[in-house]
């Protein structure tokens, strides 16, 4: 509803800093939670989660400077993997017959952030990165 409301009203800088939060707090709990009833293993949700930390950091960073860090096009993939590696591993016929399909969409779900954040990283390295990291392309 969020992201209709935005496209028919236009984006806020308040939404552009939630909406993306919300995802990351409601996935990284169903994946906790997950983790605490021994069903994904505690390693790949903690680097999904510092990779996460990570990049909240870089971008409340470079807002306080003025500049806007939209998510990637890979950033947005990375977000639906995580969602599926979640809801699969809910799903009863996949969560107990099928675990197959979780589990790599959970390691997936390892990569993808990793990559991403290693490309925000690196834009925010070269020298101009500003104009880089802003004409990233956001998926519509």
């Amino acid at each position: 509803i969020d992201g209709w409301i935005a496209r028919k009203r236009g984006p806020t800088a308040g939404g552009a800093f939630l909406d993306p939060l919300a995802d990351k707090v409601l996935v990284l709990g169903a994946r906790f939670t997950l983790v605490a009833h021994d069903i994904f293993w505690f390693l790949p949700v903690a680097v999904i989660a510092g990779r996460e930390l990570l990049i909240s950091g870089y971008r409340i960073v470079k807002r306080g400077r003025g500049v806007s860090v939209p998510a990637s096009r890979l950033g947005k993939y990375k977000t639906v993997v995580q969602q599926f590696a979640v809801a699969f591993a809910l799903f009863p016929p996949t969560a107990l017959d099928a675990t197959w399909t979780w589990t790599w969409l959970l390691w997936i779900a390892v990569v993808l952030p990793v990559v991403s954040g290693a490309q925000y990283l690196y834009h925010a390295r070269r020298p101009g990165s500003v104009e880089v990291v802003d004409s990233i392309e956001p998926l519509v």
